[in-house]
């Protein structure tokens, strides 16, 4: 299946641990910016909407390590999907190593739109997902 999105990442030494592998914390960085760049070619701005009053944030996250990325690992971040589940949003999300087309990673990322400190249901964000997950 084809995903909804892909961005392409190289993983930079600072990233390892002691054992030379990326750290697991950095997971997390990479599939957050992949959302934002995904956000952002569709219009969306996280500043601009944090400045507006509404926030989109990260209720949970459960991450299934694959394989290790190592220092210079060329990646590509996926998003495969993206589900509503009451006021959340899952994203399901890869990281593949470019080298070897290896799955490293795959998480699923829980989303909340905060409008002024109050959870919300995200009616603007319903209709744009439409649009842009329609076939």
């Amino acid at each position: 299946m084809q995903p909804l999105y892909s961005h392409p990442l190289k993983v930079r030494d600072y990233e390892c641990d002691a054992q030379g592998h990326v750290n697991n914390a950095n997971y997390q960085h990479y599939f957050e910016v992949s959302r934002h760049e995904f956000f952002e070619l569709h219009g969306f701005n996280f500043f601009e909407l944090t400045k507006s009053g509404l926030d989109l944030v990260v209720a949970r996250v459960d991450i299934r390590y694959k394989s290790p990325l190592y220092g210079a690992d060329s990646i590509l971040v996926t998003i495969e999907k993206i589900e509503k589940k009451g006021v959340l949003y899952v994203f399901h999300q890869s990281i593949i190593r470019t080298a070897d087309n290896a799955v490293c990673a795959k998480a699923k990322v829980e989303v909340a739109s905060v409008l002024n400190g109050k959870l919300t249901r995200p009616e603007f964000l319903d209709s744009a997902l439409k649009k842009i997950q329609a076939p």
